[in-house]
C-alpha cells in the first residue's frame, strides 16, 4: 500500500459516498486507475466495508452504556459469545484483560430498555456472573478508525 492508497483511504473514511471520480481528481490519477486501486484494497480486505453514521438520538436511541461481564470460567466463552452477537443492544463487544472478560458498549432508548436487557437478556445467559454498567454522560470523540499512517 503505498501513499495514494493512503490517500484514497482517507477520502473514503470521511466519506464513504466520494465517487471513484471525485477520488480520482485529490489523488491526481485517472478514474480507471483509482476504481482499480479500490477494488484492490476491497479484495485484500483493507477496505471492509461501507457504512454510514446515523444520529442515534434522532432514531429514539438516548442511552449509551459500557458495560464490564464477568463469566464463569472458560466453558462459557463460546455460549456467551454466540448469544451476545445476536442482541441488537449490543454495538460492540471486545474480549478484555483485567478483572473482567468482556466489554460491551450497548446502546439503548432509554433505562427501561437497558433495565430489560441487563436483566432479561445478559444476566440470563448461562456463565454470566457479574457485570458492571457504566453510563455515557456525553461523547467528545468516536471512531471506527484511526488514520492510516503516511
Amino acid at each position: 500500500m503505498d501513499q495514494t492508497d493512503k490517500r484514497i483511504l482517507e477520502t473514503l473514511a470521511e466519506n464513504s459516498r466520494a465517487t471513484a471520480s471525485e477520488i480520482s481528481k485529490l489523488v491526481d490519477l485517472s478514474l480507471p486507475a483509482v476504481s482499480e486501486r479500490i477494488r484492490k484494497l476491497e479484495e485484500n480486505d483493507i477496505i471492509e466495508q461501507y457504512t454510514i453514521r446515523i444520529n442515534r438520538s434522532g432514531c429514539g436511541f438516548h442511552l449509551l452504556a459500557m458495560i464490564f461481564v464477568s463469566l464463569a470460567g472458560t466453558a462459557f466463552i463460546d455460549p456467551f459469545r454466540q448469544a451476545v452477537v445476536e442482541f441488537p443492544q449490543v454495538l460492540e463487544c471486545h474480549h478484555i484483560a483485567g478483572d473482567y472478560d468482556y466489554l460491551l458498549k450497548v446502546l439503548a432508548a432509554g433505562t427501561d430498555e437497558l433495565e430489560n436487557f441487563l436483566s432479561q437478556r445478559l444476566k440470563s445467559i448461562n456463565g454470566v456472573v457479574k457485570t458492571n454498567t457504566l453510563i455515557v454522560l456525553s461523547t467528545l470523540k468516536e471512531s471506527i478508525n484511526r488514520p492510516v499512517p503516511r
